[in-house]
């Protein structure tokens, strides 16, 4: 169980893996999430479902290597076995128990940046695949940390991609992009971001002025998955909600996203602190199969 039977780089530092967990892939849905340890004494990694296949009994993750104990999954190879996958936890999108004849009525446009298209790729292939109208915007620094590229490309209407530096697709930022759709007279019923919060802030703004809902997917808060480091609490319409049990999507026009960059800035700050650490006590270069 929770073997790893195929890995694959996408990005530099930033790895697909298909692991063996066939209650999860059973009953995961588009939105949702799991808690994955290395080992038994490794720390709860909260990473978002990229995939499911019910028939192979296996789940996709994307894991990107930013402290240790994503470094530690990374390193892990072909054959290897995770000590534990849980899940599937999490809200699933809102739009899975919509009927099938009101979502062919919806035309979403997905707004993601970098690794934020692990995410979105479940929940285009789902509801493109039920009859709604489906266009994605990916967005990254580079041509290089564009990720799943074919695999959205493959299961939308139209696939618009930025970068910072002009590399690939349009260079700007995405919400130039969603603001360039809008004014050539492309309409959209709902915006559905992931992504690095400051983006997901700004895309909020840009569709509040373009009288469009959104929906943002705040995975990145989350710590320990079950709301009780409260790591992850958010304020959303003036109550606070935890990312991991109430959501990871809310209104994205109801979010409180500075109280929530504040939230991330401590934690990576923390994060950053403990890999120094380790770099230092020499840990990073152990990490291996059996560690």
């Amino acid at each position: 169980m929770f073997s790893i039977l195929q890995k694959r780089e996408l990005a530099p530092e930033i790895f697909l893996v298909e692991v063996e967990a066939p209650r999860i892939a059973k009953s995961a849905k588009p939105g949702q999430f799991v808690i994955v340890r290395a080992h038994e004494r490794g720390e709860r990694i909260p990473l978002t479902i990229a995939g499911y296949d019910a028939q192979r009994g296996t789940i996709l993750m994307v894991i990107q290597a930013i402290g240790v104990s994503t470094r530690r999954m990374q390193a892990m190879a072909v054959g290897d076995r995770f000590a534990d996958v849980a899940g599937p936890l999490g809200q699933p999108s809102e739009f899975v128990a919509m009927p099938d004849a009101e979502l062919k009525q919806q035309r979403l446009l997905f707004i993601a940046g970098g690794v934020g298209a692990a995410p979105i790729l479940p929940q285009v292939e789902e509801f493109h695949r039920r009859g709604a109208h489906v266009e994605v915007i990916l967005g990254a620094r580079n041509a290089n940390l564009l990720i799943l590229k074919d695999e959205l490309q493959r299961s939308c209407d139209a696939l618009h991609l930025t970068t910072d530096d002009g590399s690939a697709g349009r260079k700007g930022l995405v919400t130039d992009m969603l603001n360039d759709l809008v004014a050539s007279g492309n309409r959209y019923t709902h915006v559905i971001t992931i992504g690095p919060m400051v983006m997901m802030k700004f895309v909020a703004r840009a569709a509040k002025a373009l009288g469009l809902p959104a929906i943002a997917s705040l995975n990145t808060l989350m710590v320990d998955g079950t709301g009780m480091c409260g790591a992850c609490r958010v304020t959303v319409g003036g109550k606070t909600r935890f990312t991991c049990v109430d959501g990871p999507e809310f209104d994205a026009h109801q979010v409180d996203f500075d109280e929530a960059l504040r939230r991330l800035s401590m934690y990576k700050t923390q994060e950053g602190q403990r890999l120094r650490e380790a770099e230092q006590r020499g840990h990073i270069c152990k990490i291996g199969r059996n560690s």
